[in-house]
């Protein structure tokens, strides 16, 4: 397996949903078992070119960093640490999308015109909605990464994710106060576009759901965030959920436990990255939070084992996108089983795929390509650098499903 580093480059990097949500043994037997399938190269044992496309610098760094640790440890899981699938050698190449999609389509259109059939990853839903596109045209399989946007779901039929989508985040922050008809949901953000996209999502999900939704926005400015809380205490919702991104955290996670909001109803947000867990304070116990992924929360089942003692060997850490990457590397593998240059085989092949992955069991649903997944509420425990998050429940795949997208 040969990876080709990018030379980083130095475009502005676009922030996404993922990143605002977030601040949300079958498989072995199927993925990788040599001789299960032929594939599609007449019994050459010819390359299989993959790209994959991620932020290795940028503002999404970190997370990517997550992602391609994770696609590492996949690949060498799925096909028993030899690289190959039926005797095909995968040749990986890594680009650095840094996260802007004019970079991320220059790159795919480079690698694409190389041969490559397959590409996988991307934080940014910004390249994933610019990536996704290119492949249909290309008749490439595209596989996206941890970009949360519902709009990929559905988009074209090369197209599919390895993560959750931003509906499978607020459907879990709704399962806190049960089913949401008749609720009372307050959105607490920063007056941004980032904020008022979390409004509307929430309109959209919990909305949809019988709940009365409602917001308080500050601007990205303000520092005193006192008066904010207050307005939130005064609505007297069941449900807050707050989605914050910044310098501010801190401040404004204090300013709810002052204030006494945390301690008058339900107080719900994403936790993202271990690196996050200190910005709350001595109020992260007092904290409701969704939970896309955190290391324990599949229950050491055998994949997510693998998954973690894979990581760690390589001398990464298992974080929130972990999964992302190797379950992006088994459906990967998958592919190839069933044609090393055909991505309509391989596209078939996926379509309504059902298979172990690290947090669980996972299904790919037939048409629209949404990744039916568990999801987890969780809350964090100790206190300082000591700060970990529990796991408190696990919704089902069916619990949290996005709608089917026609």
């Amino acid at each position: 397996m040969r990876s080709q580093p990018r030379t980083p480059s130095s475009r502005t990097v676009l922030g996404t949903l993922a990143a605002a949500a977030a601040l949300t043994l079958s498989a072995c037997a199927s993925a990788g078992t040599a001789g299960t399938a032929s594939g599609g190269g007449g019994g050459s044992a010819a390359a299989v070119k993959v790209g994959v496309l991620y932020s290795k610098t940028g503002l999404l760094a970190a997370y990517g960093k997550q992602y391609i640790e994770g696609f590492r440890a996949g690949i060498d899981y799925a096909t028993h640490g030899t690289g190959k699938v039926n005797g095909h050698s995968l040749d990986i190449t890594e680009q650095d999308d840094t996260g802007d999609p004019a970079t991320a389509v220059s790159d795919a259109k480079s690698l694409i015109g190389k041969g490559y059939k397959i590409l996988a990853g991307t934080v940014d839903s910004g390249v994933g909605l610019q990536l996704a596109p290119l492949a249909a045209q290309n008749k490439v399989l595209y596989i996206a990464g941890p970009a949360a946007t519902d709009a990929l779901t559905g988009i074209n039929a090369y197209t599919f994710r390895s993560g959750r989508e931003s509906y499978q985040d607020i459907a879990t922050a709704g399962s806190f106060v049960g089913d949401p008809k008749g609720k009372k949901v307050l959105v607490l953000a920063q007056n941004s576009a980032f904020g008022q996209a979390n409004v509307a999502a929430v309109k959209e999900v919990l909305g949809a759901k019988g709940a009365t939704v409602s917001s308080v926005l500050a601007p990205p400015s303000a520092t005193d965030l006192t008066p904010f809380a207050q307005q939130v205490k005064a609505a007297k919702p069941d449900l807050v959920y707050v989605a914050w991104a910044g310098a501010t955290a801190t401040a404004l996670w204090t300013a709810l436990d002052q204030q006494g909001v945390l301690g008058s109803t339900k107080v719900v947000t994403g936790l993202a990255g271990t690196a996050s867990y200190p910005v709350f304070g001595a109020a992260g116990s007092k904290v409701d939070f969704l939970a896309h992924y955190f290391p324990g929360a599949g229950g050491g089942n055998p994949v997510e084992t693998a998954m973690l003692d894979g990581i760690k060997k390589e001398g990464g850490t298992p974080d929130l996108f972990s999964p992302d990457g190797f379950t992006a590397a088994l459906m990967v593998v998958h592919a190839v089983e069933a044609s090393t240059d055909d991505a309509d085989a391989m596209v078939k092949a996926l379509d309504g795929w059902s298979f172990a992955g690290p947090k669980g069991q996972e299904t790919i649903r037939s048409g629209d390509h949404a990744l039916l997944q568990p999801m987890f509420q969780a809350q964090l425990t100790g206190t300082g650098s000591a700060l970990a998050p529990k796991l408190t429940a696990t919704l089902t795949a069916d619990q949290v499903a996005p709608p089917v997208k026609k």
